[in-house]
């Protein structure tokens, strides 16, 4: 039977594409709101609102998807996520107001949602452990590029066709996607056929280094996951953190719009720059760490030196941010940011590979992806309304203060990076 080398990065491949589509379907209300709210007379506050929608289903979806995914695995759970939100998004075309949007963005958030627990229970199924924080900025560098992708496509075929066709356009495209994803993702390493013996060899021989029998076998219920302070690192970290990614996915083009009276056009050719930087951090990142394990650094000195690193890079940024007198120094401030903070969220995404493993990974990074749209919903939806209404500057300044509060809140918990041992049953 032919073989296909590298079977794992091509896995990855397809999980960064789906990442893709994921933030071309959410980020293209945010692109297109400044028109479509002059069309139906909607305020920031309802646009609020509807974020709000997307955030709470997001909240729940990343729960409900993180036990899916260890349920069905990550083949039929992908499938299930993306046809879901794909179908969600085209029916965005017909929303007609803030009730109809809302419903039809908290079913985007609802299945959005699974790409994140997924692609972390996927590279702990496909990577060994030096090279997982790699596998992690592969796929949520797809964040990063549908970003970068969205905001001219997004623009492009607005100016053309108008927002509902757009929406059902960019709807297509994750069916699209399903069809290779069913023929390359059809088993795990162990009994994948396509696998060559050395891969298989190279990816379970890295994963089982160290690892506790019990620790393989016996898989913690949520409750029994909550009373570990590692399971509270991640929950922790991300509450304050994630804020940070969300608060430009969410408002950089109403930022724009606002600060710099721009139009969608011109939203379409600046606010891809910020999400460049994105996609060089997660890369960079992720390749960082994995290079220090193998030079002989410990995972616990590895993540944590990479999570301080990306921090360093985020609390000036936003300082500066704050006080940006042009878009274009705006924008490649965030480039900068955001390269940082991708840096440290890349290696945060391998903590719950690092902490636990088999069915217990989903289930981990579920409640750290919750905990975070809570997070979200906080910092990044229900106060910025009220911070702006005056000035940006607010804004960027209570991003300053999150970096370092979440870091430490992360590191304080967290003890050792190392695999947690169970109780005894």
């Amino acid at each position: 039977m032919t073989k296909l080398r590298g079977l794992r990065w091509w896995i990855i491949g397809m999980i960064a594409a789906a990442t893709v589509i994921n933030y071309i379907d959410r980020t293209s209300l945010a692109i297109m709101w400044p028109d479509i709210s002059k069309e139906m007379d909607i305020t920031k506050e309802q646009y609020a609102t509807i974020v709000s929608a997307f955030m709470i289903a997001y909240a729940i979806g990343q729960a409900l998807s993180g036990k899916l995914f260890d349920w069905v695995g990550t083949r039929v759970g992908f499938v299930l996520s993306i046809v879901v939100w794909s179908l969600s998004c085209a029916l965005l075309s017909v929303a007609r107001g803030v009730a109809s949007f809302s419903f039809f963005r908290g079913m985007l958030g609802l299945s959005e949602a699974g790409n994140w627990p997924g692609g972390v229970k996927a590279s702990a199924e496909w990577f060994p452990v030096s090279e997982r924080a790699l596998a992690a900025g592969i796929f949520n560098a797809g964040a990063s590029l549908g970003a970068v992708i969205s905001a001219p496509l997004i623009a492009t075929l607005y100016l053309l066709v108008g927002w509902k066709a757009t929406f059902i356009l960019i709807g297509l495209l994750g069916i699209i996607w399903v069809v290779p994803w069913w023929i390359l993702s059809r088993a795990e390493p162990e009994q994948h056929p396509w696998i060559t013996p050395e891969e298989r060899e190279y990816i379970l021989s890295g994963q089982k280094v160290g690892v506790p029998t019990q620790v393989e076998t016996r898989v913690p219920s949520w409750g029994e996951l909550l009373t570990y302070r590692k399971s509270w690192s991640l929950i922790v970290g991300r509450f304050f953190l994630d804020p940070v990614w969300w608060l430009f996915v969410n408002w950089l083009p109403i930022y724009l719009a606002d600060q710099f009276k721009f139009d969608v056009k011109q939203i379409g050719f600046f606010a891809w720059v910020p999400y460049l930087g994105a996609a060089i951090g997660s890369i960079v990142g992720g390749w960082w760490s994995g290079h220090k394990i193998r030079q002989g650094w410990s995972v616990n000195k590895a993540r944590k030196w990479a999570i301080a690193i990306g921090g360093i890079m985020m609390v000036p940024a936003f300082v500066l941010i704050a006080f940006a007198d042009s878009p274009l120094v705006a924008v490649i401030l965030m480039a900068f940011l955001l390269a940082g903070y991708q840096v440290t969220m890349n290696n945060i995404l391998t903590l719950p590979t690092d902490f636990f493993s088999g069915k217990s990974v989903g289930s981990l990074a579920g409640m750290g992806g919750m905990s975070a749209v809570f997070g979200v919903l906080v910092f990044s939806t229900w106060l910025i309304p009220v911070l702006s209404e005056a000035s940006y500057v607010p804004v960027f300044l209570m991003g300053a203060m999150l970096v370092p509060v979440g870091t430490l809140g992360l590191f304080l918990l967290s003890g050792t990076i190392e695999r947690a041992r169970l109780h005894k049953k």
